[in-house]
């Protein structure tokens, strides 16, 4: 059943996870390199790979091409390296090898999009290249619900990340019963990544600089707006909202 939004100017946020919403001290790095070794005799050169702005699907794959592993039998054994990567990624998290922070300004940015929830001028959601489960145990691990966010899309739903904005619009769209468009969406993220995936919607890009970039190399990558990290609520809230 549709919930009864009834507000025309709505946005539409969509939160990336790793170095935006928090940071993980490198447990999806060791997760994929203990997944690769075991299924596949080689992690490939990921001690030299960049993670950031990229899906899971892409990492790995990426990983084996360099490898000189071909794509048919990475496509045979993408399932398996998935789930290894998870149930170790789950065991790491559980455990507490390294540190899952929640990054500063984001539970204060959270709580403050609450009320503008409920009066219907904002859908909160993700958009992130981890697998869905991944995300939900990133998620959980800094002391986030992963039900607070309504939607999402995910590298699980594609390897491609330009094509995820337009899944999370169309997942907003059948939550909500209406239509979200060009700067009716909102993607927040730390790499340039994050802001060109949104040009193929028309959508905005909010950046922080709490991964590998600084504002000024998010301002070039043409974010509408790049903070040094989520605190200034107020501001951050009407750069989302305006």
């Amino acid at each position: 059943m549709l919930r009864p939004y009834i507000f025309f100017d709505m946005r539409l946020v969509l939160f990336d996870i790793d170095g935006t919403l928090l940071w993980t001290d490198g447990a999806g790095r060791r997760a994929i390199r203990h997944a690769l070794l075991a299924e596949m005799g080689t992690a490939g050169p990921i001690d030299v790979y960049r993670f950031d702005g990229k899906t899971d699907p892409q990492i790995v794959r990426d990983l084996l091409s360099l490898a000189g592993i071909g794509h048919e039998e990475i496509d045979a054994r993408m399932e398996a390296v998935f789930e290894r990567y998870l149930a170790v990624l789950e065991a790491e998290l559980a455990a507490g090898q390294g540190e899952t922070i929640l990054l500063a300004g984001v539970r204060e940015l959270l709580q403050a999009l609450e009320p503008h929830e409920r009066r219907g001028e904002a859908l909160v959601g993700l958009l992130t290249g981890n697998l869905v489960r991944g995300a939900e145990l990133k998620l959980r691990a800094a002391g986030l619900d992963p039900t607070r966010f309504a939607v999402g899309a995910f590298g699980s739903d594609s390897h491609h990340r330009p094509d995820l904005p337009g899944i999370a619009a169309r997942r907003a769209g059948e939550h909500t019963g209406r239509e979200f468009r060009g700067s009716d969406v909102v993607i927040v993220g730390d790499t340039p990544q994050d802001v060109e995936c949104a040009r193929p919607l028309g959508a905005r890009a909010v950046a922080v600089a709490t991964g590998f970039y600084d504002t000024s190399e998010l301002d070039r990558a043409g974010a509408s707006h790049a903070f040094r990290d989520l605190s200034d609520t107020s501001a951050v809230l009407t750069a989302l909202l305006g």
